[in-house]
């Protein structure tokens, strides 16, 4: 039971004195009365009791302690990528403003917070980078409010971003993409970088998983493509199924590293389990996905002329952006001037393109998220299944979308990808039949002979 001790004379000259839940005596001074004293120790006594209390202690702990503490304990099964975040977070700003902070003095200071905000705004951070540091931070002061450090977590009803502009997606059309692809193939890349833009967008995947595919990872028959383990990139570090990928050694698909060796459960795998699956290729785009494994012997399918892992960042920069956006010279009639295909389209979004071709398709749902490595929400996650006629339905509506792509580009750029891809031939005859069509259904009886003459005279100049 708690009770009061005399300490001093004076005004505030009692000590309150009551039991810790470990059994050592904790106090407080500063009571006027011994009757003071001893309720405060009482009402103590009865938080610890509803397991309500809270160590001053505890609160006292500097906010640097408490994150060091936290990360240590989380870091080993979190992904690599997620722990040099939190890092990058913690060193770059959240230390520098609240490292000797005590954790109750944090929660006890909402407008510090504010104001720590704003200061982050001033310094020109993106809307996306204040977010995540702040969710970072919330995240480190959930934990001890859970830890029983704080009583509840202060950033709650913090204003981060103002939540006005929100980024506008790109969705590319087939033909767009197979111009990006040509560009691709006449930039150094060849016939891997032709095949890593139309693998974008008709499978889907995130970049980690296309480019992280090695030749054991394919399916021959069934024409697809086994997304286990992705590439990812952490600290200038690339890495496939835990271990550092090099161009020298393919990793054992049982082990996801070379040779004898444990790893971890978190190492390599898949955004979520979900994402582990198989990716069926429609029947023309698997026809260039073996092309391009035939056309080197490195481990990986999509890799740098030396065999390299490919980094995003580079791959941005030096090809797929400048396919995208074009690059222009004064004369319009220039070699040095190319036309944006779709200016500022990006990797991601050829994700959200293959999605979007396949709601205009009617593919349900269910089946739209299992090829995209997602889960279903509510309900449906128990109750809605893949079946192999929703399988064939997006291969078949694929292959249209592929074929109809050819059929739309301009006469020379199509003689020029028929050059390149002689197996494609059988294009020029439906070209050619598509255009007599359109030109029968927009003439009158009257001048339909002079419009057949007209198409015969293009096509002999062409020639």
């Amino acid at each position: 039971m708690a009770y009061g001790q005399q300490t001093h004379e004076g005004p505030n000259g009692w000590r309150a004195r009551y039991k810790r839940p470990d059994g050592t005596l904790g106090s407080r001074s500063g009571f006027s009365s011994e009757k003071a004293a001893e309720e405060w120790g009482n009402e103590q006594e009865a938080l610890i009791r509803l397991n309500l209390w809270l160590d001053p202690r505890n609160s006292k702990m500097p906010f640097a302690d408490f994150a060091e503490e936290w990360i240590d304990a989380v870091k080993k099964r979190l992904a690599p990528g997620t722990v040099a975040k939190y890092r990058s977070h913690l060193d770059s700003q959240l230390l520098p403003q609240w490292e000797d902070w005590p954790m109750i003095g944090i929660f006890n200071n909402y407008i510090e917070i504010e104001k720590w905000v704003s200061e982050l705004h001033e310094n020109e951070y993106s809307d996306n980078t204040i977010a995540s540091v702040f969710a970072t931070f919330s995240t480190i002061l959930t934990v001890a409010v859970r830890s029983r450090v704080i009583p509840a977590n202060p950033c709650h009803g913090v204003r981060v971003t103002g939540g006005v502009y929100e980024i506008e997606r790109l969705v590319a059309s087939p033909a767009q993409g197979l111009r990006a692809a040509m560009r691709l193939y006449e930039t150094g890349m060849g016939l891997p970088g032709f095949t890593l833009c139309l693998v974008d967008l008709y499978t889907g995947g995130r970049w980690g998983e296309l480019v992280g595919q090695q030749r054991h990872e394919y399916d021959e028959v069934n024409k697809a493509i086994r997304i286990k383990e992705p590439l990812k990139e952490v600290n200038g570090k690339v890495t496939k199924g835990g271990a550092v990928a090099e161009p020298a050694e393919q990793m054992s698909p049982s082990t996801g590293s070379r040779g004898r060796g444990k790893k971890t459960v978190r190492a390599g795998r898949t955004k979520s389990p979900a994402g582990t699956r198989w990716v069926e290729l429609p029947p023309s785009i698997a026809v260039f996905y073996e092309a391009a494994m035939d056309s080197h012997d490195n481990a990986f399918v999509f890799c740098s002329e030396t065999g390299q892992p490919l980094r995003r960042s580079n791959f941005r920069q030096r090809f797929w952006n400048p396919v995208w956006d074009g690059y222009s010279d004064e004369d319009l009639r220039s070699a040095d001037h190319s036309a944006p295909i779709l200016d500022g389209f990006t990797f991601q979004e050829g994700r959200h393109s293959h999605n979007t071709w396949m709601i205009e398709d009617g593919i349900p749902e269910v089946a739209r998220r299992a090829r995209l490595g997602q889960k279903m929400k509510g309900i449906a996650r128990t109750y809605d299944h893949v079946t192999p006629a929703m399988k064939q339905r997006i291969l078949d509506c694929l292959e249209i979308r592929w074929r109809q792509s050819v059929l739309d580009l301009r006469t020379r750029e199509r003689r020029k990808l028929l050059n390149w891809f002689p197996h494609l031939e059988q294009f020029e005859a439906q070209a050619s039949d598509q255009q007599r069509s359109q030109v029968i259904a927009i003439s009158s009886p009257f001048d339909l002979e002079r419009q057949q003459k007209t198409l015969a005279s293009e096509e002999t100049r062409a020639l």
